[in-house]
This record gives C-alpha cells, sequence and structure tokens, in this order.
C-alpha cells in the first residue's frame, strides 16, 4: 500500500494498493489493484522522507519507498491456506533440519 501522494494524476495517492512485479535498488514496478487506474503498471522511485511530528527538535531524513506490506502471512498461521502465488523471502533457514513443505 502506498504511504504518499506520488503522482495523483496516474493514480498513485495514499492509500493505493499494488501488486509488486520487480524490485530494483532504486526502483519498484508495480501494478495497482484498483480504481480507475487498476492494472497499470507504474515505478515508484525511493523518496526522502521526512517526518513532520511536533515531537522531534531536529530535523532528519530518510530515504526509502513510500510503501508499507499491507497483506502477509506467517509460517504459523499459513496452514491450509488456498493461494494462488506465493513469494518467500528466507535470508536465514526459519524449519527445523532445512525441511521447506507446503
Amino acid at each position: 500500500m502506498l504511504l504518499r501522494n506520488v503522482d495523483q494524476a496516474s493514480g498513485l495517492c495514499n492509500g493505493t494498493r499494488l501488486i509488486i512485479v520487480s524490485l530494483g535498488k532504486n526502483v519498484i514496478c508495480a501494478r495497482v489493484i484498483g480504481g480507475a487506474h487498476a492494472g497499470e503498471v507504474v515505478y515508484i522511485p525511493r523518496m526522502n522522507l521526512i517526518p513532520s511530528g511536533a515531537n522531534v527538535s531536529i530535523t532528519f531524513e530518510r530515504r526509502q519507498f513510500p510503501l508499507v506490506l499491507s497483506f502477509a502471512m506467517t509460517i504459523n498461521k499459513s496452514q491450509g491456506q488456498t493461494l494462488t502465488s506465493v513469494g518467500l523471502y528466507l535470508p536465514r533457514p526459519v524449519f527445523t533440519h532445512g525441511q521447506l513443505y507446503v
């Protein structure tokens, strides 16, 4: 889900849901799920995000993608679910004895 208004003319507004097509170091290729621009392929760059909270006395910025994960399923909760496609990111072993099963 998109966190910032990137390009309102292309339908990239706060809360837009996207499916990631490919990941790059500085850009993400995604497909818009709903709305008037459903099915369109868009490119989202890394952006400088500056917090605007009143509690922060210093200004700092982070360079990151303006996205947040909106649907995820943990390994323990995924048993019995039916999905057409699944992506796994396992930087270290999560199962005992290296067993990965479905």
